[in-house]
């Protein structure tokens, strides 16, 4: 190819690249090249391009130039230099002698062809048929005009989008001009398309089934493909012409038997068989590939996944009306196939099928063969495991079965394999759990229930599944647990119980914040779960730290139910039971950050308890409820416990409750002096109270009252030495003397506490002697004495003893004399 060719053959690919871009930013470039090289170019310099060639090329640059919208990216200027280039083109097709009115004639009803099939492309995107079959009629009519430049490819095109919108006008009326667009097509051009349009046209029309098979063997005498003849038969089919469509494809069979692609046409009518409940012409042919690929007529790789496919879909509908047999059937066709081509089929799975159907026909044996094979082929697989469990419940192996559970769990934290399980609504491996649970439940496994039930709630990403296999759960555990002496497996099982409530607790808020589902069944799960927290938490009274956590959770989920007076009081109660709980672990606390954390957290407990109770107040007369003192026995602990500045004014406002009783300052004397609180002061003061309070009585417990001046006493004279910090001497002996002035006016005071407050004067009264203060000492045990007077049966016992103490004290004190005036 000498240099002139050449830059003939690069001037046309610039044209052909040019009119295939919409919006490119070196157009300009190419129309300008283009413009420069067409005054270099002649006819002799295209001796090997024939002039049908150059005239389309002139044509299309033409028709680009003033029909494609393509902004502001070509200018008027541009336009006019590809018509120039255009016309130059036609001028060395048709000699010097043509005008150029004559080419721009020619062109110009090239362009009306055009712009009118565009308008009528157009016209049919939007639906509007009446207007796209007036534009394609005028873009035929035209083209006819002038076929030396329009071509009979583009005319049959125009006729057949012509048919296709006539065809789409639905209406019945159009069907004959439908067909008579496509006869016309296909006159002009033989195109597939336009047979295949023809039997659409056909078909829809109702055409008889004689006048559609002489349409069938027409296209058969035309020699088209296998592929297309085997559309043709699937559109007969998809039109229910079985009569035609069946006769077609053992045309179809016979006469492409020798062909590689033989295979398609025989899948394709055994799908064709099958889905008109053709079984037995289907299995014949089923038959026949079975045999003919032992014999060497193989199918292609291809297609044999595609003859599994057939094979495992019918099984699938047979084993969806309950003919397990039947599926089992179909299986067996495809077990046999892999027997012979050992392709890549997923056999496990066949087998885990075969095994499902097994069990249905309770041919366990048969199923346990199935699971094995499918187990040794693919172990990792959620379903393998399955099946395994399922014949492990049946054998009541609990063991095997929980084993099975837990590969099942490891898997699904892992990597899980994603496969379409024939008998499965959702693909979700967690679901699997819930068929899991629901098949040991049917079959008397409530332990191995149980666990496929925690592992669906723990990993199920559904609130309402995950809540109501916690209920499952609840329910086949509560029983068990309440029978369960106190051991080391009831604590774990109380664990786990916890661990599920923790988890329902997380659900129903997730529920109530998002809206997932109706109010009413939110508050219904909350009051459901509610009770549960409760009831445990009752049975945990010897692990409080337990029952404090099923408590607090209670209380958690109280607060998704209305605020009526149950829940109130109920919330009251899980409170106070909380707040008590860790009160009680921090006076066990073996570290100051251990105690202060459990002192905060009851801190916070009160603080909400107090709020409810206020709001509790409002609803009823609530005047027997201690609620209100527990509080402040809690508040008045936690402020003395960690040295709260805010002590004393709490207390100012608690000494002027008329409502609180001896008992209660008692408390408050206790916890002012239990470690690390140390408020002598306080206590000494509650403690008063309390006698007074005791004293207002019309009947007054001899026994209460005797203790609490056993804890004054104890307070003011530890370890036997009067404390004089917290109160003089006379005071001391005053508390004595009240106490020795109440015996006397009453029958019922306790003997071991008369005798406890004449041991204790008297070792008051030894303690002064040791102190050289001798007339103090006379004075404690001449007390004492005078509490011996009240002994009953007890007196006996020390009388002789004491008086003999008391005369050889009298005795050293006399010898002493001269010191008693020195005592101060």
């Amino acid at each position: 190819m000498d240099k002139t060719d050449f830059r003939f053959m690069d001037f046309k690919e610039v044209v052909e690249n040019l009119i295939v871009r919409d919006n490119s930013p070196s157009i300009p470039e190419a129309i300008e090249r283009l413009f420069n090289d067409i005054g270099n170019i002649n006819r002799d310099s295209m001796a090997e391009i024939q002039d049908a060639q150059v005239e389309e090329m002139a044509v299309n640059l033409w028709n680009w130039a003033v029909t494609k919208r393509v902004g502001s990216v070509i200018s008027e200027e541009q336009k006019a230099k590809l018509r120039h280039v255009a016309c130059k083109l036609v001028c060395m097709c048709e000699g010097s002698t043509a005008s150029e009115d004559a080419i721009r004639r020619q062109i110009l009803t090239g362009y009306l062809h055009i712009l009118c099939y565009n308008f009528g492309i157009e016209a049919y995107k939007q639906y509007k048929y009446d207007e796209s079959s007036f534009w394609l009629s005028q873009s035929y009519d035209i083209g006819k005009m002038d076929k030396n430049t329009i071509g009979p490819e583009m005319l049959a095109k125009v006729l057949r989008l012509l048919a296709t919108a006539y065809l789409d006008w639905n209406d019945r009326e159009y069907c004959d001009k439908a067909l008579h667009a496509v006869n016309l097509a296909n006159k002009e051009h033989l195109n597939p398309a336009g047979i295949f349009l023809k039997m659409k046209i056909l078909l829809k029309s109702e055409t008889a089934n004689e006048e559609l098979h002489e349409a069938v063997m027409e296209i058969l005498h035309l020699d088209m493909s296998l592929d297309f003849c085997l559309n043709v038969a699937k559109l007969l089919m998809d039109h229910e012409r079985e009569f035609v469509g069946f006769d077609l494809m053992k045309i179809i069979c016979e006469r492409f038997k020798s062909s590689e692609d033989i295979g398609k046409a025989l899948l394709l009518h055994i799908d064709m068989l099958l889905q008109r409940k053709e079984e037995l012409l289907a299995k014949e042919k089923i038959e026949e590939i079975i045999i003919g690929h032992r014999r060497g007529r193989k199918l292609k790789p291809e297609l044999v996944s595609c003859f599994h496919n057939i094979l495992w879909q019918k099984a699938a509908r047979s084993f969806e009306v309950q003919n397990y047999a039947e599926a089992l059937n179909w299986y067996h066709y495809s077990l046999r196939f892999y027997a012979i081509d050992k392709t890549d089929l997923d056999l496990a799975k066949l087998q885990r099928n075969m095994a499902s159907c097994y069990l249905h026909l309770k041919q366990l044996d048969k199923a346990k063969a199935s699971v094995r094979e499918a187990e040794r082929r693919d172990p990792t697989n959620i379903f393998t495991q399955f099946y395994i469990f399922k014949i492990a419940v049946l054998e009541q192996n609990s063991t095997r079965a929980l084993q099975a559970i837990n590969t099942l769990e490891k898997l699904i934290t892992g990597v899980v394999p994603k496969e379409n399980a024939l008998r499965m609504d959702k693909d979700s491996p967690v679901t699997l759990l819930s068929l899991v649970a629901q098949f040991a439940l049917e079959n008397g496994q409530q332990i191995v229930a149980g666990k496929a039930l925690e592992y669906l709630a723990q990993y199920s990403e559904d609130p309402q599944q995950v809540l109501l296999a916690l209920k499952c759960l609840f329910c086949l555990a509560l029983p068990k647990v309440s029978q369960m002496s106190e051991s080391e497996s009831r604590k774990k099982e109380m664990d786990r119980l916890l661990a599920c409530l923790n988890k329902a607790v997380l659900k129903i808020a997730h529920s109530f914040h998002d809206g997932n589902s109706t109010e009413d069944s939110t508050v219904n799960e909350a009051q459901w779960f509610r009770k549960i927290a409760w009831n445990l938490a009752v049975q945990c009274n010897k692990d409080p730290v337990t029952m404090r956590e099923f408590f607090i959770l209670s209380y958690k989920l109280s607060r998704f139910c209305p605020s009526d007076q149950v829940i109130l009081i109920a919330q009251k109660t899980c409170l106070l039971m909380a707040a008590a709980v860790d009160l009680e672990q921090g006076r066990k606390a073996s570290t100051t950050s251990e105690q202060t954390q459990l002192l905060n957290h009851a801190l916070e407990e009160i603080n909400e308890c107090k709020h409810i109770w206020n709001i509790l107040k409002e609803t009823g007369n609530f005047s027997g409820d201690p609620c209100e003192t527990l509080l402040l026995l809690y508040e008045f602990e936690v402020k003395a416990k960690m040295n709260d500045p805010l002590l004393d004014s709490f207390l100012e406002s608690l000494w002027e409750l008329p409502h609180l009783e001896s008992k209660t300052f008692e408390t408050i004397a206790l916890l002012a002096v239990e470690k690390p609180a140390h408020y002598p002061s306080i206590a000494l003061k509650a403690l008063n109270r309390a006698l007074l309070l005791y004293k207002k009585k019309q009947s007054i417990d001899a026994v209460k009252y005797s203790k609490c001046v056993r804890n004054l006493i104890n307070l003011l004279v530890p370890d036997g030495v009067p404390s004089t910090e917290l109160c003089p001497p006379e005071e001391i002996w005053g508390y004595f003397e009240d106490a020795l002035s109440f015996i006397s006016h009453t029958e019922d005071y306790p003997e071991s506490e008369t005798l406890w407050l004449m041991v204790k004067s008297w070792n008051i009264g030894i303690y002064m002697y040791g102190g050289k203060k001798y007339v103090s000492a006379e004075k404690w045990c001449d007390l004492s004495l005078r509490f011996l007077d009240h002994l009953g049966s007890l007196k006996r016992n020390y009388e002789t003893q004491m008086n003999t103490l008391y005369g050889e004290l009298v005795e050293a004190l006399s010898k002493s004399k001269g010191s008693v005036f020195n005592e101060e």
